[in-house]
């Protein structure tokens, strides 16, 4: 996979720093067991760009994860028609108002998610971000953009780690809301359980990816 612009060489990001906003999101990426595999955190920020700020920042500060490899992961808004709780975005860049970052193998990352979980649709492409929920008319602004999902910390997320030193970074989301499928709170219909579900079964790409960040060149 191709490195984040000004990201270390590989062999220098021995953890994985992999950070959410919710309770039900921590708990499905855990895993089955409870537990990550590997040298993997799960870390709950709290909603909103201001707590994923500040519980990154905390958590890179602490050597275990001073040169972690970043995945900004969680459920999302879908901003393409014909999206369906589900589906799946790995974003090839994170926008907010304070600029763009770039990711780190996303192609890869998407054909990989596409393996694991066939039958589950794949979206790549720009991750924008917000400071509250998206819901229609202004749902359908940002999809002028460009960009094919939204949330609220993802962009703050990758940034933030980037701010406290180069390193690998992604964001992986589950869409539970999509145009033609709103919700209004996670879990209440079938969709939210659907988007639970392939949460929980994209552990195992992200350790891929970490693992092969760790790699020697050829």
């Amino acid at each position: 996979m191709a490195d984040a612009a000004g990201a270390e060489p590989r062999g220098t990001h021995p953890s994985l720093l992999i950070a959410c906003a919710l309770g039900i999101e921590r708990f499905a990426l855990r895993g089955r067991r409870g537990e990550p595999a590997g040298p993997v955190t799960v870390l709950r920020t709290g909603m909103g760009p201001a707590n994923a700020e500040r519980a990154v920042r905390n958590a890179l500060g602490d050597d275990r994860h001073r040169d972690a490899a970043v995945i900004a992961s969680g459920f999302c808004a879908g901003l393409v028609p014909g999206m369906s709780p589900g589906d799946l975005i790995v974003a090839d860049e994170t926008r907010d108002q304070r600029g763009i970052t770039p990711c780190t193998g996303s192609a890869e990352l998407s054909e990989a998610l596409s393996r694991a979980l066939p039958g589950h649709t794949v979206h790549t492409g720009p991750l924008t971000g917000s400071d509250h929920v998206v819901r229609g008319q202004e749902r359908a602004e940002l999809r002028t953009t460009g960009a094919v999902g939204v949330d609220m910390e993802s962009a703050t997320t990758l940034r933030t780690a980037l701010e406290t030193g180069p390193r690998p970074v992604a964001a992986v989301r589950v869409v539970v809301d999509a145009p033609e499928h709103e919700l209004v709170r996670i879990g209440t219909v079938s969709g939210g359980t659907t988007a639970f579900r392939v949460l929980r079964a994209v552990l195992p790409v992200f350790h891929e990816w970490h693992r092969s960040l760790l790699l020697p060149r050829r």
